[in-house]
């Protein structure tokens, strides 16, 4: 018998792991995992440039951007054709971007990291929302590791990511990023580890749905 349709939704600090337990979570359950991939599905549906995605991604200010190429396609803004001159609202974005998670979550089981999908997914009858968080210093040895920064560098790194990616949730979902009582499970995941935690997640998850994974 086929299993009923499911979401996991990923919120996560800068380095504590996020992807890679989501990415094992994923393999374990054979489904896939849309985190930056998701950035290139709206692009394709709107018409716009992946770029153009790129400059507003988890940007939680409000407004407008002209470093645009392309054009919405009127199903999604409502306009009689295009214009390659329009300047479009980030809010414009977030829209198109819902869209996707919406259409994907409609036909098949998923894992989605960032994106408010949380909260785009709200009504969905078959979620679980969780954010993971690391300890400090495992969090800065991670992000050094991978793009081979100083301590100091990778310390920024978060803080500045982090607010953005804090700006961009509260925006758009007048929810609280990181806030537990915002979620259905958090977890530190400097506690277990990535297999460790994915393990916790898929317990969680498993119990939630009432599933055996």
């Amino acid at each position: 018998m086929e299993r009923e349709k499911f979401v996991i939704n990923i919120g996560r600090q800068l380095g504590s792991g996020g992807k890679p337990v989501g990415e094992i979570i994923a393999r374990r359950l054979g489904i896939r995992l849309y985190d930056k991939e998701l950035i290139n599905l709206a692009a394709r549906e709107s018409g716009l440039c992946p770029a153009c995605f790129e400059k507003a991604d988890e940007q939680g200010r409000k407004g407008v951007f002209a470093t645009l190429v392309g054009y919405l396609r009127a199903p999604f803004t409502g306009y009689e054709g295009g214009n390659t001159n329009n300047i479009l609202a980030n809010e414009s974005l977030f829209r198109i971007q819902s869209d996707v998670i919406r259409d994907i979550a409609s036909r098949e089981s998923a894992i989605f990291v960032g994106r408010c999908a949380d909260y785009i997914l709200r009504d969905h009858p078959r979620c679980v929302n969780v954010f993971i968080t690391a300890d400090e210093a495992d969090r800065c040895a991670r992000i050094c590791a991978r793009v081979g920064c100083t301590e100091q560098e990778a310390r920024a790194m978060m803080e500045r990511t982090d607010a953005r990616r804090a700006s961009y949730y509260n925006y758009y979902s007048a929810r609280s990023w990181g806030k537990a009582s915002t979620y259905h499970l958090c977890v530190n995941s400097s506690v277990l580890g990535d297999e460790g935690t994915a393990d916790l997640i898929l317990e969680f998850a498993a119990r939630k749905l009432q599933e055996q994974f």
